[in-house]
């Protein structure tokens, strides 16, 4: 005779609880609009609540020593995949790029649109204004007039008066046998001389491969390799194009670049935050 909700087993019922408890998780694929919200303020377990704990004194030795710092749990898993799960959403992003087609490499990504989505939105304008002190001393460091201002406001409507008006966050989505060839994100005059970046998606479980790796080349060297481990949730801030390293008679600046290996098997998300807009 066929069991009813009300004589199940307590085993069953437990499993029909947690069975219940997995649906209710946001999906990969889930609708923007479904999602819970990202909270956008500094309470705590938020990204701002991260970003505000980090050590940033630690995060610009770093940054001086190699070009690059982690910036560890900076967003949850669910957060993770809800932003993730934007990509199958086109009316978010402005516009779609195949990397095949440009010579770029394997994969794909898609530049949101203006407004951005809030936690985009905040991640830039907070980690800007955390960046922008070191951005000035590089600058200063590396002979270069260029200074930026306190507040990400003021350094975009710099950009839009010179033309720079596309947005620039992207999400860049990876599949087995995909990869980035290494690049410099330049899109105009104006460049803020940092840029973040923050793995979505779980190595190991998502997928396998696919690890973010930098060259630098400095003056009359060959050039040197580093592959940045990251977990999901961790970030990475970089330079986008050269970064001022102290030698015998000065400073002077090495070059980077900056992409992502062959995926093995899975799928990659990733984040990119990058502080200065397009021209058109």
């Amino acid at each position: 005779m066929p069991r009813s909700a009300a004589t199940k087993p307590k085993g069953e019922a437990e499993a029909q609880r947690q069975r219940k408890n997995r649906r209710a998780r946001v999906p990969a694929t889930a609708h923007p609009a479904t999602m819970p919200t990202l909270i956008d303020d500094a309470s705590a377990g938020t990204p701002l609540a991260a970003l505000q704990a980090v050590d940033w004194n630690s995060a610009h030795a770093a940054l001086d020593a190699s070009g690059y710092a982690l910036l560890p749990a900076l967003l949850s898993a669910e957060a993770c995949r809800a932003v993730a799960a934007f990509y199958l959403h086109p009316e978010h992003f402005r516009s779609r790029v195949v990397m095949a087609r440009h010579g770029f490499g394997r994969g794909e990504y898609q530049y949101f649109g203006y407004p951005l989505p809030p936690l985009v939105d905040a991640l830039r304008t907070a980690a800007y204004a955390r960046l922008a002190p070191l951005a000035n001393c590089w600058n200063e460091a590396m002979g270069i007039d260029v200074r930026y201002p306190p507040t990400h406001a003021d350094f975009l409507a710099r950009c839009h008066a010179a033309g720079q008006v596309r947005p620039t966050p992207l999400l860049l989505r990876y599949q087995a046998g995909d990869y980035n060839c290494l690049h410099q994100d330049l899109y105009g005059e104006h460049v803020f001389p940092l840029q973040l970046a923050v793995l979505l998606s779980s190595p190991g479980i998502d997928f396998t491969g696919g690890e973010f790796v930098l060259t630098e080349q400095r003056p009359r060297l060959q050039s040197r390799a580093e592959v940045v481990p990251l977990g999901q949730g961790d970030a990475v801030v970089f330079a986008v194009r050269q970064r001022p390293v102290r030698g015998v008679r000065g400073y002077f600046r090495a070059n980077l670049r900056h992409g992502v290996s062959r995926l093995h098997s899975g799928c990659r998300h990733t984040l990119g935050i990058i502080f200065h807009d397009a021209a058109p």
